[in-house]
């Protein structure tokens, strides 16, 4: 094989033929013809492409993969590496998008000629088509913007090329991007110049003029193909690779809205090079203050009375080091709002990270006599564990209901004044030694002021769940010995055609489209389906849940089951649960739900081969019963479910109650008495 053929794992190898990588590990055992390893360790070995595809056409094992899929599996067998292999994609999709009846059957040295000649064209030389040029991977771009169209296509592979190196790029979720263009407004020319991979930029609402820079030139390169495939053609889009606040690539510019989200806790950003620029026209940043450096690069890159907005962590607003900075911000009026956004907004996903919306202050303008301090995390009651859930719909509502009044009306806007939400807090009363923008450290939580009368009200209606979850209550007193039924399993009934078996596939808490999610986090804790499914093209067909279905958790979670209602038919199935669908005529679903809670049922059917315990769902155990004696105990088990659901409310409620006390005889609006 030449020094530069594109090689491929085993974990490749099974995404190529829609197996999992054990019967990879059997081919390679059984096949004496299977291909032999050309790189690689021992435990890692790679091998030729052109021969492990050849080797699967062979043995009619390549026929049913989708085309993205093999595209997908040359670019990231690509020699020169992933990144060169998607700006080869990238520029043959710009050429499709641009011309597509003059690539419909392309001759490769054609294709790669005029792929070479585009991106000089377009980025000026700044971005080269790289080598070796892999005229099967141009093929299959040029195939693939045929079936998904240009943007989807890139879309795809960009998507799967981050997906397989996620600690090598921090990204931006698209639903914060969103956001941040929502609170810029329109705009006709857009910057961001710690762009990454475009997400911002191509969040903003059809600007006619995008400029990005990116440190990194491979990301720079992917970006800005991300870009002019994403934006109008006669939009002029450029993106420069290099360090913005070292080599800023765009020194004359004023944009009328700069969106940024950039690299936090940075100690080597130019501290000791940068001490005379002219951009710090509001202090000189301290060498731990990184972040307040690109807020007054982006300041310096709008025009007068232009929008900023950046995506930063928290310690920025509260950090003694950078309080003479955040002083002059506010003295100037240049800082208008600070937005605290739940944990699980981006990454790093445990913190809850702020946004900062900045204006340009206008010549001979009166600096804004308020700032705008908003606290999602208290809108929405808080995220999720480990920043599982965050409710965008909401926490967008709250922004922008929040910043649209202030932002029109000032401190008397309608809806700019929230307790426990929002609240537009008098500059002058910031200015103190800290100089702290921390909203939660001036927005008293929503139950503060509630009263002892809406107390009250809490408390007659965890009295009157508590009455009900006593007339719910079984009564272990009358239990029987042991049944010994006939059982049969799960996977038995399936088999039978009683059941159908079906695993849940992707699902994330981002934004996306179709329809939402039921996760397992929602399954256990009983709430509806609240996780979505990503955005692009999807290699699965999601599989819908429909009212009836029986849901069963699969990863260690113990004994649960949960029956589909109404209200939850129609969500996409998650990952790591299994959906059993029975048929009506043979198997009750709450008959069935309850007996699958059983502990030793769940104890004999789970795996611990690994750290993780596993629930083998097929072997999971049911009694053989006739239809009416189903229906029994299928009716009863629906009781211990509303029963459960009682219970779970009146924890919530009493929680509530305890806290709301607390708070009410602390801060004087409710008396010992």
């Amino acid at each position: 094989m030449p020094e530069n053929a594109a090689e491929v794992t085993a974990a490749g190898i099974a995404r190529l033929a829609g197996v999992g990588r054990a019967a990879v590990s059997n081919w390679r055992r059984r096949h004496a013809d299977f291909p032999k390893p050309v790189g690689g360790t021992d435990t890692s070995p790679a091998f030729a492409l052109a021969e492990v595809e050849q080797w699967l056409r062979d043995q009619g094992k390549l026929a049913e993969v989708p085309l993205r899929e093999r595209v997908w599996q040359r670019a990231e067998a690509h020699p020169a590496g992933a990144a060169t292999a998607l700006r080869q994609a990238g520029a043959v999709l710009l050429l499709v998008r641009d011309d597509p009846g003059a690539w419909r059957h392309p001759e490769p040295d054609a294709l790669a000629r005029a792929a070479r000649e585009l991106l000089e064209r377009r980025f000026g030389g700044r971005f080269p088509l790289g080598a070796p040029v892999d005229p099967a991977l141009l093929r299959g771009a040029a195939g693939l913007a045929a079936e998904l169209g240009p943007r989807q296509a890139y879309e795809f592979l960009l998507g799967r090329h981050l997906d397989a190196n996620p600690r090598q790029y921090t990204l931006t979720p698209a639903a914060p991007a969103e956001l941040m263009a929502a609170l810029a407004g329109p705009a006709r020319s857009v910057l961001d110049p710690a762009c990454g991979t475009g997400t911002l930029l191509r969040a903003a609402e059809a600007p006619h003029e995008v400029r990005g820079q990116e440190a990194d030139p491979d990301l720079a390169a992917l970006a800005a193909l991300r870009l002019a495939l994403h934006a109008d053609p006669a939009a002029e889009v450029e993106v420069a690779a290099g360090d913005s606040l070292r080599e800023d690539a765009f020194p004359g510019l004023a944009a009328d809205a700069v969106l940024c989200h950039p690299p936090f806790n940075e100690r080597n950003w130019g501290h000791e090079d940068l001490a005379y620029d002219p951009r710090w026209e509001y202090g000189f940043p301290a060498r731990t203050e990184s972040e307040l450096a690109w807020v007054q690069h982006c300041l310096a890159r709008v025009r007068d009375g232009g929008t900023v907005v950046l995506l930063m962590p928290p310690a920025a607003a509260s950090r003694r080091s950078g309080r003479r900075v955040r002083a002059d911000l506010l003295r100037r009026g240049a800082l208008r709002a600070v937005i605290a956004l739940p944990a699980g907004a981006a990454p790093p996903y445990g913190i809850p990270l702020h946004l900062w919306v900045l204006r340009r202050p206008r010549d001979g303008a009166p600096p804004s006599p308020h700032l705008l301090l908003v606290d999602t995390a208290q809108a929405q009651g808080g995220a999720a564990p480990g920043g599982e859930k965050v409710p965008w719909q909401t926490v967008r509502a709250t922004v922008l209901d929040a910043w649209t009044a202030f932002d029109r009306h000032g401190a008397a806007g309608p809806g700019a004044d929230r307790p426990g939400v929002s609240r537009a807090l008098p500059v002058i009363d910031l200015l103190d030694d800290d100089v702290d923008l921390a909203p939660a450290r001036h927005l008293p939580p929503p139950a503060a002021g509630a009263g002892a009368s809406e107390l009250t009200d809490v408390r007659d209606l965890l009295t009157a769940t508590l009455r009900r979850t006593c007339e719910l209550a079984p009564e272990p007193a009358r239990s029987a010995p042991p049944a010994r039924w006939p059982l049969t399993t799960v996977g038995e009934l399936a088999r039978a055609g009683a059941l159908v078996l079906r695993a849940g596939g992707q699902g994330s808490s981002g934004p996306g489209g179709g329809p939402a999610v039921l996760t397992e986090h929602d399954v256990l804790a009983g709430t509806g389906p609240t996780g979505t499914l990503p955005e692009g093209p999807r290699e699965d067909v999601p599989v819908l849940v429909e009212e009836g279905d029986v849901v069963v958790p699969v990863l260690g979670r113990g004994a649960a089951a949960r029956v589909v209602d109404a209200a939850t038919a129609g969500a996409a199935l998650g990952r790591n649960l299994h959906l059993l669908r029975p048929d009506p005529a043979a198997v009750d679903p709450w008959f069935l739900a309850g007996f699958l809670r059983g502990t030793a049922n769940n104890r004999q059917a789970s795996s611990y081969a690994s750290t993780a315990t596993r629930l083998d769902v097929r072997r999971l155990q049911v009694p053989r019963l006739p239809p009416a004696d189903q229906r029994r105990y299928g009716e009863r088990f629906r009781t211990l479910a509303v029963f459960e659901e009682t219970l779970r409310l009146a924890g919530q409620l009493g929680e509530q109650l305890v806290q709301g006390l607390y708070d009410g005889l602390t801060d004087g609006t409710v008396r010992p008495e």
